[in-house]
C-alpha cells in the first residue's frame, strides 16, 4: 500500500474537512441561501463555507503555495511553481436538489505539470487520491481503469449543456448522442465531472467525455485516471485540457473507440462553443 506524501496529507485532510462542512449543509439544503451567478449556475453558502475551510487549510500547511478556486478565483502565492485547484462543491447542482451525489475536488498543480489529486465523494465517505508515481487509490485499495476493450461492453459517463448554453451546443450534445448511445453498453449523466473521472479510475465507468469543463473541474480527476493506468487526452486533440476543457478519458482502447465515435458526430473543432 502507498502512502501520500506530506503534501498529499494535507490535501486529504482538507478535503475531509470540508466534506464535513458539506454534510451538515446538505442535511438542511431546503434552508440554504442561494443566488444565482448565470443560467444555471448556483453558488450557496456551503460553497462558500467549504472552500474557505479548503483555503485556510492549506495555506496553513502551504503559506506560499497559490490557489485557483471556483469561487474566490486566482490567488497568487510566493512560490510561482505550485498552486492548488479547488472545487469546494463539484455537483452542486445534486446538492441543491438533495440528490447525494457530489464532491470535494483539489488537484496540485507543480510547474505547469499536474501532480497530485484528492476527489472526495462526500455521501459515500470516499476518497480517491492520486499522486504521480504513487499510483491512484480508493482508501487503501490501488486502483485500476477497466479492461473492457470493446465499446459494445462499455459504460461510458458524459455531461450535458446546461440551461443557457447556446442552441449550438445542445445540437452538437444531441449528434454526439446520436453517435454514442447504439455504440456502447449504456451512458451516464450523474452531474459531477470530478466523480466521473474518478470513477472512471476506480473501473465503475469505462469512459468519460465532455466539453467545456473549467480546470476545477477536471484537475484531480486527471491525475487519479493517469496514476490508475488510464489516458486522459484533449478531445479535439489541442495540446492542452486544462486550457480547453473538453476532455475524453478511458483506456487506450475505449479512449480511440469513443473518439472515432465522436468523429462521427463532427465533435472535433467545435469545442470554443460548446
Amino acid at each position: 500500500m502507498s502512502k501520500p506524501s506530506p503534501v498529499g496529507t494535507v490535501m486529504i485532510a482538507a478535503a475531509r474537512a470540508a466534506g464535513r462542512s458539506l454534510a451538515r449543509d446538505f442535511g438542511e439544503v431546503e434552508n440554504l441561501q442561494v443566488s444565482r451567478k448565470g443560467p444555471a449556475d448556483f453558488v450557496s453558502n456551503a460553497d462558500h463555507r467549504a472552500e474557505e475551510i479548503i483555503y485556510t487549510s492549506l495555506m496553513k500547511a502551504r503559506p506560499g503555495y497559490g490557489f485557483v478556486m471556483e469561487e474566490r478565483g486566482i490567488v497568487e502565492g510566493t512560490d510561482k511553481s505550485n498552486r492548488f485547484i479547488v472545487d469546494p462543491l463539484d455537483g452542486t447542482l445534486n446538492f441543491l436538489h438533495g440528490q447525494p451525489h457530489y464532491a470535494v475536488s483539489i488537484g496540485l498543480e507543480r510547474d505547469g505539470q499536474l501532480l497530485t489529486g484528492v476527489v472526495f465523494d462526500v455521501a459515500k465517505n470516499e476518497i480517491f487520491w492520486a499522486e504521480t508515481g504513487r499510483g491512484a487509490w480508493l482508501e487503501q485499495r490501488k486502483l485500476r481503469v477497466a479492461a473492457r476493450k470493446k465499446l459494445n461492453e462499455a459504460t461510458i459517463a458524459t455531461g450535458t449543456p446546461w440551461h443557457g448554453k447556446p442552441e449550438e451546443a445542445h445540437t452538437q450534445f444531441a449528434r454526439e448522442m446520436l453517435a454514442m448511445t447504439p455504440a456502447c453498453a449504456g451512458i451516464r449523466r450523474y452531474g459531477s465531472a470530478a466523480l466521473d473521472l474518478a470513477w472512471v479510475a476506480a473501473g465503475r465507468f469505462d469512459g468519460f467525455w465532455e466539453h467545456g469543463l473549467k480546470p476545477w473541474d477536471i484537475a484531480a480527476g486527471i491525475v487519479i485516471v493517469r496514476e490508475a493506468g488510464g489516458m486522459v487526452e484533449e478531445l479535439s486533440g489541442a495540446d492542452n485540457v486544462m486550457k480547453t476543457g473538453s476532455i475524453l478519458a478511458g483506456n487506450e482502447d475505449i479512449v480511440a473507440a469513443v473518439r472515432e465515435q465522436l468523429r462521427h458526430a463532427g465533435a472535433f473543432g467545435r469545442q470554443a462553443k460548446v
